[in-house]
């Protein structure tokens, strides 16, 4: 079990999904070729992922961002973070033979 179920109650809180599964979640992102080249963004805003994803790992807080960002909400945060994740299942990663 992880840290956050053990904390929470795990499932019987939500947390894994029991309260909206990730499709859910995944409709807060769209893409529209029109809206800045088709990058994926929080739906109904022009705020990218791949920005979100940038502050983030630059520091800033969910709490730095929503302030900046008014009409944006925690759950479009999270959604992007679970894009993110989502994008990397389906990536197929190759090992690279190191060189002699």
């Amino acid at each position: 079990m992880c840290s956050v179920c053990e904390r929470t109650g795990g499932e019987a809180n939500g947390y894994h999904g029991a309260a909206m599964n990730d499709a859910d979640v995944l409709s807060r992102i769209t893409t529209n070729p029109r809206v800045l080249g088709g990058k994926p963004v929080i739906r109904g805003r022009r705020l990218s992922v791949e920005h979100v994803l940038n502050v983030l790992a630059h520091g800033a807080t969910v709490q730095e961002i929503l302030d900046d960002h008014p009409g944006v909400t925690e759950g479009d945060i999270l959604a992007c973070l679970l894009f993110a994740k989502s994008v990397l299942e389906s990536v197929t990663f190759m090992p690279v033979a190191e060189a002699i």
